[in-house]
């Protein structure tokens, strides 16, 4: 027996290796899939919920999908519906899936063999979009010491405000680190029914919570070069410099916007003074990010800030990030192609360096394919409920960018309208392209060329 156990234990390690040669996206896939079942199993058990009754199978994938995807949309209310060892899980399930499944592959293999082997580093470069092997072992340690040194960091200075607002120290502790993690991983997950709506004037809550969803969206590839070029920015790759400037411009622009259309609005930022206006639209340029928390009723906002909420969520945050989206990055490189093209310059240009032309392909065939699902999702919920097509575009978008803002409609759904939505998150944090990859789209290689010859186009 002693020795039939390695040999299992080895064969199944054959077996991943193999499969990660042959086809690693569809092992990562295979495993966020399996991660989500773990989860939809607990949720589902009787002590999880606050009534002791087992949670419907639908409310228990669908809460898990979210927390593991990272979202933070909900059919139920987590703070009343759930138990405290509910609760407790499903914050477990927003850590796991912040990190990223490959990226724990990777911190597995290396706690057991001291060292992280090929296969698993070829898995997390597949996760974290790093192009050289030899960056996925400090990018691993990145990874768990910036986002738990932040998380901690957030938790420390939440906690004593949560105290002076009457809360016991067991109670502002929990509730700190369940912020914490829900903020940096972009969760939007809120542990009280009221949420963060009595401290929508609260800097000193508001604040680390947007800090913390604004770094988790920068992606981890940014973070590490950041670190390693931390007093000289020149030096920061072109993947960092795109990703800063695009995610300042978005929310800079995104805050301006909001707090213009909504300004007046009574339900939302009409009663507030000028201080607390300004505070509320930065909070509300930061969240559709993919952080999903919100001060205000999103319900009660004007549809032309839902429009712009359904426009910078679309485009999400930084590429291997605890964001959603198509990423800012990809939004770049197709804004440069257009100054490019209109320029007349043969190539696309940015901080000194040339972007090839198979980013720009890739940045292309990842819009369309998100704009296609969003659209394919959108017809599929107009068919099966009664809700106008502004409330239908504001879901989908937010399940797929797992973002986790909601006008309040998401509990009404059908359950095949959850169910839509749990495969639009599940797609949406895997990613387009990795999906394409796990069905064979991709790489293919053609031994003819034919002549080239040019369209018309416009």
């Amino acid at each position: 027996m002693a020795r039939g156990l390695p040999r299992a234990m080895w064969s199944a390690r054959e077996l991943v290796d193999r499969l990660a040669r042959q086809s690693p996206a569809r092992l990562a896939i295979g495993v966020f899939a399996g991660v989500v079942a773990v989860f939809t199993a607990l949720l589902s058990s009787p002590w999880a919920t606050a009534s002791g009754q087992r949670a419907p199978f639908v409310d228990a994938l669908f809460t898990a999908t979210s927390a593991v995807c990272v979202t933070g949309l909900v059919t139920v209310p987590t703070g009343s519906y759930w138990s405290g060892a509910g609760i407790a899980t499903i914050a477990v399930a927003i850590k796991i899936g912040g990190l990223g499944v490959m990226t724990l592959a990777s911190i597995l293999g290396l706690a057991v063999s001291r060292r992280i082997g090929l296969t698993q580093r070829l898995l997390t470069a597949s996760e974290t979009k790093t192009t050289r092997l030899g960056e996925v072992g400090s990018l691993v340690r990145t990874v768990i010491v910036t986002s738990t040194a932040l998380e901690v960091a957030i938790a420390l200075v939440l906690l004593p405000r949560f105290h002076m607002l009457r809360e016991g120290w067991g109670e502002a502790a929990w509730h700190s680190l369940f912020y914490a993690i829900s903020a940096f991983n972009n969760a939007g997950f809120v542990p009280t029914v009221e949420g963060l709506q009595p401290y929508a004037t609260d800097w000193w809550i508001l604040a680390p919570i947007m800090v913390g969803v604004f770094i988790g969206a920068l992606g981890f590839p940014v973070l590490l070069d950041m670190g390693k070029h931390l007093r000289e920015p020149r030096r920061w790759n072109l993947h960092a410099k795109l990703t800063l400037t695009t995610s300042a411009l978005l929310v800079g622009l995104g805050a301006l916007l909001i707090t213009a259309v909504e300004w007046t609005n009574p339900l939302t930022f009409g009663p507030l003074d000028v201080g607390d206006k300004v505070l509320t639209g930065l909070f509300a340029g930061i969240m559709p990010r993919s952080g999903g928390f919100s001060t205000v009723p999103v319900g009660d906002m004007h549809q032309a800030s839902w429009l712009l909420d359904d426009a910078l969520m679309f485009v999400g945050g930084g590429s291997a990030s605890t964001a959603g989206g198509i990423k800012v990055t990809t939004l770049a490189v197709m804004l440069l192609a257009i100054v490019a093209e209109a320029r007349g310059d043969a190539d696309v240009e940015a901080f000194g360096r040339r972007i090839p032309r198979a980013a720009l392909q890739v940045a292309i065939a990842v819009s369309l394919v998100s704009a296609t699902l969003v659209l394919v999702a959108s017809l599929v919920l107009l068919q099966i409920t009664d809700w106008k097509l502004d409330e239908v575009l504001f879901e989908v978008i937010s399940a797929f960018a797992t973002c986790g803002l909601s006008t309040g409609n998401t509990h009404r759904l059908p359950d095949a309208g959850k169910y839509v939505l749990t495969v639009l998150m599940f797609i949406g944090r895997t990613g387009t392209m990795t999906l394409a990859a796990a069905l064979a789209l991709r790489n293919r290689r053609r031994v003819i060329r034919f002549p080239e010859e040019r369209p018309i186009i416009g």
